[in-house]
């Protein structure tokens, strides 16, 4: 059962027709710019993230840097410590006397020195 209707053209149903387009016209509009800015903001969003990682990523390499330059600076430090206690220590004649003795086998009165070679001194302390 089908009827045949058909429509009127008078002016109350133009201006509802037009309405009508004009209402599809503004939802494609809408639809349109949230596609453009829903688009935009993950864009924007990816970036951020991206730069935020490569901050984060920067950030543990300093880090990592830093922990390395602080057991050089121990290390270094320590080092200092040992320079000058030798300081003081070389301030003092008999230390010298004794280097001097112990490399470059000057001798004091009476003494007479052995040249060991350091073969020997090792196969002797293995044993």
């Amino acid at each position: 059962m089908r009827r045949n209707v058909t429509s009127m053209r008078n002016q109350y149903v133009q201006q509802q027709e037009s309405i009508q387009q004009a209402s599809m016209k503004r939802k494609k509009r809408l639809v349109r710019r949230l596609v453009v800015f829903t688009i935009l903001f993950f864009t924007i969003c990816g970036l951020l993230i991206s730069t935020l990682m490569s901050r984060v990523e920067a950030l543990e390499e300093k880090n990592t840097e830093k922990a390395k330059l602080q057991a050089t600076l121990e290390k270094l430090e320590k080092k200092q410590t040992v320079l000058k206690e030798e300081i003081v220590k070389l301030n003092d004649d008999e230390y010298i006397a004794k280097i001097a003795r112990r490399d470059y086998f000057l001798s004091d009165e009476g003494e007479i020195i052995f040249n060991i070679p350091e073969q020997a001194k090792k196969e002797e302390e293995e044993e």
